[in-house]
């Protein structure tokens, strides 16, 4: 499988393979890689893979995607690797909540939330990729909250990688930012800048782009902007919906998101043949991506901060993905349409493209007053303590002009616990922590402020690395 850039400047012409692209992170002209296409599974094709487990459904489909370095017996190990330590047999369960609608948890790795899916597997290809290639590489990261803790949790102490945490200071919840800052790890380096989290993830593509230092130092991204991260996610669309009796019929998933990653994998699951109807694509208050699907227009505002803060975000990194289809793969007008995002702080599609890409995509804003009252209605009507972001995932499907006759699966993106405050705020105390986190709050923290600042970033990374 070979790739190419969502603005052109790696095209058919000087395609990329799977490992440089995995490598890279994010294309030299600052867009993001795509596959040249999308393998579609037959409805038998489907019914093959619906008897696997999940190590082998994850070979399976990502094997499509690799270059010759990765058979699928190589996936399949990594794979094992990867998901040996979740904390339940079943990775990923799904239980059913009422009204033909799901719950698919994703809190069940080392970190507590959904991007241990796909971290514990890109740690796997990055590690096996330096090895074959005998280098040594740094890691740069931005985080709204979960990223940063799978991220380091998946590569501390690997004596080939550093690894450097952008994360927005006192915009994540107390319990994500420990999880990241009390690692001690000598190969780890935390930063907290003054900003939100659109500012940290502009500092980490300003870096990537920056063809000097980012070779001289070869830095690499593990944010969402990563195909591979992408491309782990996939795997437990097809396997809930596996899940379901009927999974050859149609099945709408709602995904709470900020930066469009996980609902993008959810579109590639829909594309390569899984009976996909709608993608619920449930914000909070930041609901950029709500306001799209529901107008055409993309237009940024102020980062408002919300009791879900992993969706406080204004600039979706992964829909140049999906903008890039649908301007009809031309590399031009995706480049003229992020200009004008940059400059004017908005583009708009026209109606026609709207009304074809609503057949699947549907936008709903949840704001904190609804957030809260779903994760109490939830907790009294059925004893499920929910974190904030899955609260807006439920509560996007409740909404009256919604027609969803077919299953509806609800992803659950992290475990209650990383959110005390919000559970405490919705139903009381009744937050039981994790026994691997029992001691979080007695740990110390080693993190190192910074302003919003290119220079002062770079001059950090540079002395860290050479010291």
């Amino acid at each position: 499988m070979n790739y190419v850039s969502t603005r052109g400047l790696v095209n058919q012409n000087n395609m990329k393979s799977f490992s440089e692209v995995t490598l890279e992170g994010l294309a030299p002209d600052g867009g993001l890689y795509l596959p040249l296409s999308i393998p579609k599974f037959s409805e038998l094709e489907i019914n093959k893979l619906s008897d696997l487990s999940y190590v082998n459904l994850c070979a399976k489909i990502i094997s499509y995607y690799t270059d010759e370095y990765f058979t699928e017996d190589d996936i399949k190990t990594m794979a094992f690797e990867s998901y040996k330590n979740f904390d339940t047999d079943d990775v990923a369960p799904l239980n059913y909540l009422d009204n033909n609608k799901y719950i698919l948890e994703l809190f069940h790795g080392p970190t507590l939330a959904f991007k241990d899916f796909a971290l514990q597997l890109l740690s796997k290809v990055f590690e096996s990729i330096i090895e074959r290639d005998q280098t040594n590489i740094n890691i740069i990261g931005a985080t709204s909250g979960d990223t940063g803790s799978a991220a380091i949790e998946a590569f501390k102490n690997n004596k080939n990688t550093n690894i450097f945490i952008l994360h927005p200071k006192n915009k994540v919840s107390e319990f994500q930012r420990r999880q990241m800052t009390t690692v001690s790890s000598s190969n780890v380096y935390n930063i907290a800048i003054e900003g939100n989290f659109d500012d940290c993830q502009a500092l980490v593509k300003s870096l990537l782009v920056d063809k000097e230092f980012k070779n001289k130092y070869k830095l690499s991204s593990i944010n969402s902007i990563n195909w591979c991260r992408v491309l782990a996610q996939v795997i437990y669309y097809f396997y809930a919906a596996f899940k379901l009796k009927n999974h050859s019929n149609i099945i709408n998933f709602s995904v709470p998101t900020g930066n469009f990653g996980d609902a993008y994998a959810g579109y590639i699951a829909k594309k390569m043949g899984l009976p996909i109807g709608k993608i619920i694509i449930a914000t909070n208050s930041n609901d950029i991506l709500a306001r799209f699907f529901q107008t055409g227009e993309y237009r940024t505002a102020d980062v408002v901060p919300t009791l879900s803060p992993s969706m406080d975000i204004q600039v979706a990194s992964n829909f140049e993905r999906l903008l890039f289809e649908m301007l009809d793969y031309d590399y031009n007008l995706v480049k003229d349409y992020m200009k004008n995002l940059r400059e004017d702080g908005y583009f708009k599609i026209k109606s026609n493209k709207l009304i074809k890409y609503n057949k699947t995509f549907i936008g709903v804003s949840v704001d904190d007053n609804n957030t809260l009252n779903c994760m109490r209605n939830v907790y009294e009507n059925y004893d499920l303590i929910i974190d904030p972001h899955t609260s807006v995932g439920i509560q996007a499907t409740n909404y009256n002009n919604l027609k969803l006759d077919e299953p509806t699966i609800i992803l659950s993106t992290a475990h209650a616990v990383k959110f005390s405050a919000a559970v405490q705020k919705a139903i009381g105390d009744k937050s039981d922590f994790s026994s691997i986190y029992k001691n979080l709050f007695d740990l110390k923290e080693n993190y190192t402020d910074l302003n919003n600042d290119l220079t002062k970033l770079k001059n950090y990374i540079s002395d860290k690395i050479i010291n």
